[in-house]
């Protein structure tokens, strides 16, 4: 089935207790299609300036998966950039800048040619952005979105007409309390699903991923990784993982796309594109992974959670 991402493309400044990338491929369409490519096709859309780098339009066209027919050049603008440090623990972190760019734009257009699209990512950006967007999708079978703190402080309302039109929502522990006001994730997620969508997934950094589906709850632990040098983009290479997944797997009608047994399994496949994401900075690991060290390492991952 025809999988599409929308969300930003940036110029990333990060700063961890393992190194410092500077001024180095970012954005959260990014890291999602880099990971989804695995699995096969997916369709971007998303907006760049014209300061973006060619060789970062070089490293995109790497992965043969990605279409990027969607990803409008706008050379009289400022590509987003951001610029965070990461804490010791590497869990949290600060941010440093934020250069909003063609962000503080009107958002790119889905092109004809994607009109089709059948399952849909929102990755992170304003929930009314992410709703215009399914506008202009009418074939859409699956959708799932993705959030952060600032628009549940912002655009908490909007977020809510959202919820009413997506299959799943994907958030971390912190934004799920903060969203729903429950310190239980599982409280925070069953109440999330009260306001629309049949899934809800809560990411959890180190100690993996929680699934609250209207047909029942599933945990999934992160893989043990040691070599841990860029937590950037994780989440989105997650979601990545997880719906290259669903679309590889699902019929065409879309039926089963968002039941229990798909996403659950799903995750495992986003846990294990993510634990090599963590492994460098920007998409350096990605770019050298191939898919029978990925296979390899679900096998082992699958093994190691047999009982």
């Amino acid at each position: 089935m025809s999988l599409i991402v929308t969300g930003t493309i940036g110029i990333d400044t990060v700063v961890t207790p393992n190194g410092h990338g500077e001024k180095i491929l970012g954005g959260s369409c990014t890291y999602f299609a880099a990971a989804a490519n695995f699995y096969g096709p997916v369709r971007l859309v998303a907006a760049v300036g014209g300061d973006f780098p060619a060789e970062f339009l070089g490293t995109l066209g790497h992965f043969r998966g990605i279409d990027l027919h969607g990803l409008e050049v706008r050379k009289n603008s400022k590509t987003f950039a951001w610029g965070g440090k990461y804490h010791a623990d590497m869990n949290t972190r600060d941010t440093l800048f934020t250069e909003l760019g063609v962000l503080a734009e009107a958002p790119p257009k889905v092109p004809a040619l994607y009109a089709d699209s059948t399952i849909v990512f929102l990755a992170n950006t304003h929930p009314g952005v992410q709703l215009g967007f399914l506008d202009q999708l009418p074939k859409r079978v699956f959708t799932v979105a993705d959030t952060m703190d600032l628009w549940i402080n912002i655009a908490k309302d909007e977020l809510k007409a959202l919820l009413k039109r997506v299959d799943g929502l994907v958030l971390n522990f912190d934004e799920a309390e903060l969203f729903t006001g429950k310190s239980n994730p599982v409280t925070a997620g069953r109440h999330m699903l009260d306001m629309g969508p049949k899934f809800v997934v809560i990411k959890k950094g180190e100690h993996g991923a929680l699934l609250v589906h209207r047909d029942g709850i599933a945990a999934v632990p992160a893989y043990p990784t040691e070599n841990v040098v860029d937590p950037t983009g994780c989440g989105d290479t997650f979601a990545g993982g997880m719906m290259g997944s669903i679309a590889a797997t699902s019929p065409s009608d879309g039926a089963a796309a968002g039941s229990y047994d798909s996403v659950r399994r799903a995750l495992v496949h986003g846990t294990i594109i993510a634990s090599f994401n963590i492994e460098a900075f920007s998409l350096d690991r990605l770019k050298t992974l191939d898919k029978k060290t990925l296979d390899a390492r679900y096998a082992e991952y699958a093994a190691m959670m047999r009982v």
